[in-house]
């Protein structure tokens, strides 16, 4: 897979210029999310779907805190690399641990797609989403909006070894802004550990690993923090996302009980 060159998203172009000027499009080139100013997005049943709309893309050059390289792998899959993908892409949520939610298209995990995720925070729902920025038959990546926890990419693979197939999710990120900055020191980021683990170990059995074994590797990048993007905070999904759920009938109805 070709790396992410852009906060936009948008593929570098590779190779010489033609007579006219302009540099062939690369052979990958389908396999790539259009450029995209801002998210638009369809309602979908099970999640939300807020804090998403409207939103621009954001990598870790938009990001606030420090930057993590995080991955997290399970090796001798008992099946081939596009096998593994295939069936990660069509059950992609069943994977996660109970009270998140993954809501793409029904027509699976294509370039351009935009899913929206409902995810358990504090006892909470923050609701946001990702953009589907590339994806072949042996990978994936996702890439976040403002007003995600995260400014990043997470990416999903499968390769070949000589004891079967391994697969994958790496990401490298930073969070948003400095309020999800405080919230991974005071115990995020061992929150998100247990996910990762939880979802890689599920896959695994999902793919016939009979004792799927999570390997981690956690690198910080840089540990310097970008605090001219602590605006970012406006967009925090998570203030929003309560915001949302006390302002909703349900929400009103339940402090009137309380009361």
């Amino acid at each position: 897979m070709t790396n992410p060159d852009g906060a936009d998203g948008a593929p570098l172009e590779l190779g010489s210029a033609g007579a006219g000027g302009v540099a062939p499009a690369p052979r990958d080139a389908p396999n790539w999310a259009a450029k995209v100013e801002r998210l638009e997005v369809e309602s979908r049943e099970g999640v939300r779907g807020t804090n998403v709309a409207g939103r621009r893309l954001t990598g870790p050059v938009q990001g606030f805190g420090k930057m993590w390289q995080k991955t997290y792998a399970v090796a001798r899959i008992p099946v081939a690399p596009e096998q593994a993908i295939a069936e990660w892409k069509a059950h992609f949520a069943e994977f996660w641990p109970k009270g998140n939610r993954f809501a793409g298209p029904i027509t699976g995990i294509s370039p351009g797609d935009v899913a929206l995720l409902d995810l358990s925070i504090g006892g909470s729902t923050l609701s946001t989403g990702v953009l589907v920025l590339y994806a072949d038959e042996r990978s994936f990546t996702f890439m976040t909006p403002q007003g995600h926890m995260f400014g990043g990419w997470i990416t999903f693979s499968a390769d070949s070894g000589e004891d079967g197939t391994t697969v994958q999710a790496q990401m490298l990120l930073r969070s948003s802004d400095p309020v999800y900055e405080v919230a991974l020191a005071l115990g995020g980021h061992r929150k998100e550990d247990r996910f990762w683990q939880q979802t890689l170990t599920a896959l695994g059995r999902h793919l016939g690993a009979e004792r799927p074994e999570v390997e981690r590797r956690i690198v910080c990048v840089d540990a310097h923090r970008q605090w001219r993007n602590w605006r970012n905070l406006w967009y925090n999904a998570a203030a929003r996302s309560l915001g949302q759920t006390l302002s909703s009938p349900a929400g009103r109805r339940r402090r009137a009980a309380e009361r």
